[in-house]
């Protein structure tokens, strides 16, 4: 299949979500604004579309349409969003760019920037929850328990407890456990979330929820390896960061560990693994086979 077309196919539909969401301003303006400069930077919407190709994957309904579900997946982007935009503040990473622009703090101040992402998260969870507008055909007990997943991956068992595990890690001695848990929680578990949710909606068998999540969980690993990858060869006109800032920073990566090869051998392993998870799904999750195999061949 086309996976470049299907990427940005599926991206459209995301960013006309976005683009209307907010089309009534957030009061102040200034708030309004920082949210906006980094919800539409430039992302790849990796996460939101993951849970629409999962939903695919396994929905059984033929009136259903993934444009059913674009919010809830829409909602991942306001958490990863969220998540970057407190990840580059200088009590954090200090990150001058992101995604090739000034980071959101270097634009609107450190102070509108926490609440910027204070306010996207919070959305985040307001849209998963609004069923009177949206996903009146979900079932609620499947919308209540993506929602209690989601919070999960993305709070201190998950993603925030990966940040945190990231900060104390840097300028230690890298070992492979805590590699390991930076990795799984910061990266994987926003990720692994995003492809069980999709699956969750469509009413998936327990079978196919974990081909889902072994799915995830090895595509996840293997976008944070190959970002440690592009930190160290990537150009940063085209990762959008400075090359390099993971070492200025001290942290801990796959190369600095394994080094570049092993980490290249690592990811290849990761993304087989993570197509041979789908082995019993039809060719209705090709999608998600091409994404894995798209992510081996990403520069940015």
């Amino acid at each position: 299949m086309d996976i470049r077309a299907y990427l940005r196919e599926r991206k459209t539909l995301i960013d006309a979500f976005l683009e209307s969401y907010f089309s009534a301003p957030v009061n102040p303006k200034t708030l309004h604004n920082s949210m906006l400069y980094s919800l539409h930077a430039g992302g790849k919407r990796i996460r939101p579309i993951l849970c629409l190709a999962a939903y695919e994957a396994c929905v059984k309904d033929s009136t259903a349409k993934i444009e059913d579900i674009i919010p809830y997946a829409a909602a991942l982007e306001f958490i990863h969003t969220y998540s970057l935009i407190h990840d580059d503040l200088p009590a954090m990473d200090n990150d001058d760019l992101r995604r090739g622009k000034p980071t959101n703090h270097k634009v609107f101040g450190e102070g509108m920037a926490i609440l910027a992402g204070d306010g996207l998260l919070t959305e985040a969870f307001y849209l998963l929850s609004n069923n009177t507008q949206y996903g009146y055909h979900l079932s609620h007990s499947a919308v209540l328990r993506v929602i209690r997943e989601i919070a999960i991956a993305a709070g201190a068992h998950g993603m925030v407890g990966g940040q945190a595990q990231d900060l104390l890690s840097e300028d230690a001695e890298p070992d492979a456990e805590t590699l390991s848990f930076i990795h799984t929680h910061k990266t994987a578990a926003l990720i692994t979330v995003s492809v069980r949710s999709g699956g969750i909606l469509a009413d998936c068998s327990d079978y196919e929820l974990s081909g889902l999540t072994k799915y995830g969980e090895n595509i996840g690993l293997a976008f944070q390896v190959i970002d440690d990858i592009l930190d160290v060869e990537g150009e940063t006109e085209v990762i959008g960061k400075p090359r390099g800032s993971d070492e200025k920073k001290k942290k801990m990566t796959y190369p600095k560990l394994y080094g570049i090869e092993k980490s290249k051998e690592r990811a290849k392993e990761l993304i087989n693994a993570a197509i041979n998870s789908l082995e019993t799904f039809d060719e209705k999750a090709e999608p998600l086979r091409a994404i894995a195999m798209y992510m081996l061949e990403r520069k940015s």
